[in-house]
């Protein structure tokens, strides 16, 4: 199989959501159900002041973070999805749609949560993104990644965009915590103790 060497542009997922406006099954979902109660379980604080998703999409999981922070901004590619995520009226709870690595917001953030996004960027496109959640990234702060590990056509396997995020992180966030790793990898990058403060 040969993958796209270019990260999947925001006409992909447009053309997704505009087809069905729930193409994963996020609110009916067996799998979905399981993985959001385990990330919700990853969180290391009982609330984050601000709190950053990546891949809102309908707004299945941001629902479920919203309480856990006292501001979670979460952001999407595509138009429709975003749409139909601001349906809900959570008050601590934005959405926008941005096309990262080149909309990435400009605030910092002691949460950060990419869910079965990474695998959707170049390798280029990862190592950015990446480098602007680190300069994001609130000393004590927390990134969560959660990526399913079968097979995809999308520029990157899901163990290929983890490890990758991981290496690049390393530096700032070396405590790595692989929490789940069957079907899915579910990890937490975090600060060192005694730089947490």
């Amino acid at each position: 199989m040969t993958r796209p060497s270019d990260s999947l542009p925001d006409s992909y997922f447009e053309a997704k959501y505009t087809a069905d406006i729930d193409p994963w099954r996020f609110r009916t979902s067996d799998y979905e159900r399981q993985k959001y109660r385990a990330t919700i379980a990853a969180l290391t604080k009982s609330v984050y002041r601000r709190g950053l998703e990546v891949g809102c999409s309908i707004g299945v999981l941001s629902a479920l973070l919203a309480p856990r922070c006292d501001y979670l901004l979460a952001l999407d590619g595509s138009q429709t999805a975003v749409t139909e995520a601001r349906r809900q009226t959570i008050p601590n709870l934005s959405f926008e749609v941005a096309c990262l690595p080149d909309q990435f917001p400009q605030a910092t953030f002691d949460l950060i949560l990419l869910s079965e996004v990474l695998y959707y960027f170049s390798v280029a496109d990862l190592a950015r993104v990446a480098q602007l959640c680190l300069d994001a990234i609130e000393p004590g702060g927390d990134i969560v990644l959660c990526h399913w590990l079968g097979e995809t056509d999308y520029p990157l396997t899901g163990v290929a965009a983890s490890e990758l995020f991981a290496a690049a992180a390393s530096s700032r966030l070396p405590v790595r915590a692989i929490l789940h790793d069957e079907i899915y990898r579910l990890e937490r990058l975090s600060w060192p103790s005694d730089d947490a403060k």
